[in-house]
């Protein structure tokens, strides 16, 4: 069955968007066709948090699950079978929450603009249960930005919240229903046309790349993330639209002969829960990647398409070799990450073709990983370069090694020259440090907002040194003697530090 509108819920309410109003960003719809106007838009770019609001969906198991998202950077279209609950919607019997209540005994509010986002963010974290110290705290909030109070009596209202009176958003909007009407429509296609508009989200992999191919210059959308904002700044308007939100098996992830498989559609919120486990090191590159309202609607594979040479995962999938599953028409193929990109934002997929799945080979016990970000700042901040390490460990030798940078030319790059200068010798610092003498001639860095390329440069060859520093290596002293670790912290792949 194919259907030409939307199904949502928005605070318990059923709604069928048709027609143009599919393609309006969440924000819009709810500030000007719902007048729900407690949220509010500042950055329009997903970086504040003032927008947020809860999605809910339906999990495979049939339960109701939300999350939050910066709704600026929403569009309906992607929303369809999901439930939407703002700030007016955590109303407890048309009283203040608990958390509303605390923010007003502690102040946490001046200008109010913030607010609304910070009072969903703090009701979601403290619904679920999540820990309450103020380093916790801080962390959950780390994508929600206030510039009056100095964040100090926000905090006090999170850890002075009576959880005692919480209740869930199952409480408030019990999910039976909402989740059997979902149910009953998962297998529809939608497909929306409105003048030159054409948006379709289809529930086969066939039909997803048929209408890429039939739609030049199609926007695949999944997270939508950077699309939201370059749609919002005006840097793009497609007339094609594509979801993925339906493709079977696209949200799917597992582990098998030491290979970790990641659906197109698994979120990075989603990757960093199970990377904890598994690949700690990006679990840990993950917590600095933007804010958990990005990470709950971005993608891996979002990340890989958007093809930034300072993307914060890529160097990370160059180091451990992974692969890339893309769909076509007439045929599914795998292409080795390593020659996937062939210039500033252009890769090998073609204008058919949709990345459906990542095949990452987990680090074996001798393998040692870092990861490094560089940037202005630690939280929300576009990288200034990036690097990822993978050495495998023989004896107090280093075996095969990989070696990737981000930020200093038009893609991420391996590094092989430095790698075969590395490869076979002592793990000691002077290793590293004679690597990181020769390491400026493997790239080409340029100059930007973000640092200079001295700059990059600079960083290139230091954070060989800081590798060293950090596997417990340190440079001879006065009496010629080398010190190295007093125990063996890199043993069987422990977590490292970002």
């Amino acid at each position: 069955m194919t259907r030409d509108y939307l199904i949502l819920y928005v605070n318990g309410r059923r709604l069928e968007i048709r027609g143009e109003r599919a393609f309006q960003s969440l924000s819009d719809f709810l500030r000007y066709d719902l007048r729900l106007t407690g949220m509010k838009v500042v950055c329009a770019e997903g970086d504040c948090a003032s927008c947020t609001v809860l999605v809910g969906r339906r999990s495979p198991q049939g339960a109701m699950v939300y999350c939050t998202v910066a709704s600026c950077i929403q569009f309906l279209f992607q929303l369809d079978g999901t439930h939407i609950v703002t700030i007016e919607g955590l109303q407890y019997d048309g009283e203040l929450n608990p958390v509303q209540e605390a923010m007003v005994c502690e102040h946490g509010a001046q200008c109010g603009f913030c607010t609304p986002g910070f009072v969903v963010s703090l009701h979601a974290m403290l619904e679920n249960g999540a820990e309450r110290d103020e380093a916790a705290l801080r962390r959950g909030l780390v994508g929600n930005l206030c510039r009056c109070t100095g964040y100090e009596p926000i905090l006090r209202a999170g850890l002075a919240t009576d959880l005692s009176r919480m209740r869930r958003v199952d409480e408030l909007y019990p999910p039976a229903l909402i989740a059997e009407d979902f149910a009953a429509h998962a297998t529809d296609a939608v497909e929306i046309t409105v003048g030159a508009k054409h948006f379709l989200k289809p529930v086969t992999i066939d039909a997803a790349t048929r209408f890429r191919a039939e739609h030049a210059g199609c926007a695949v959308v999944t997270g939508g993330t950077d699309y939201g904002v370059q749609v919002n700044k005006g840097l793009r308007t497609p007339e094609a639209i594509l979801s993925t939100s339906a493709l079977p098996g696209f949200f799917d992830h597992a582990i098998a002969d030491g290979v970790w498989s990641i659906g197109g559609g698994v979120t990075l919120a989603t990757l960093e829960r199970e990377a904890a486990r598994v690949l700690p090191q990006l679990a840990e590159m993950l917590d600095r990647f933007g804010s958990i309202q990005i990470r709950n609607a971005g993608t891996l594979a979002g990340n890989i398409a958007n093809g930034s040479s300072i993307g914060d995962t890529l160097p990370l999938l160059f180091v451990l070799e992974a692969e890339i599953e893309l769909a076509g028409p007439s045929e599914t193929r795998r292409v080795k990450i390593n020659d996937f990109f062939t210039g500033y934002r252009q890769n090998l997929m073609r204008g058919d073709e949709l990345i459906t799945r990542v095949y990452i080979p987990l680090p074996s016990k001798n393998d040692i990983v870092r990861l490094y970000k560089i940037s202005k700042r630690r939280d929300l901040d576009i990288s200034s370069f990036t690097a990822a390490f993978c050495l495998e460990r023989t004896g107090d030798s280093i075996g095969n090694v990989r070696i990737a940078y981000g930020g200093v030319g038009p893609t991420v790059i391996r590094l092989p020259k430095t790698e075969a200068m590395l490869r076979g010798k002592p793990l000691t610092f002077d290793t590293f440090a004679a690597a990181a003498d020769n390491v400026r001639e493997e790239i080409a860095p340029i100059s930007d907002v973000r640092g200079s390329a001295d700059y990059r440069n600079l960083l290139a060859a230091n954070i060989l040194l800081k590798l060293a520093a950090d596997l417990g290596f340190a440079p001879e002293d006065g009496n010629g003697q080398a010190h190295g670790p007093e125990s063996d912290p890199i043993a069987g792949g422990q977590r490292p530090p970002v």
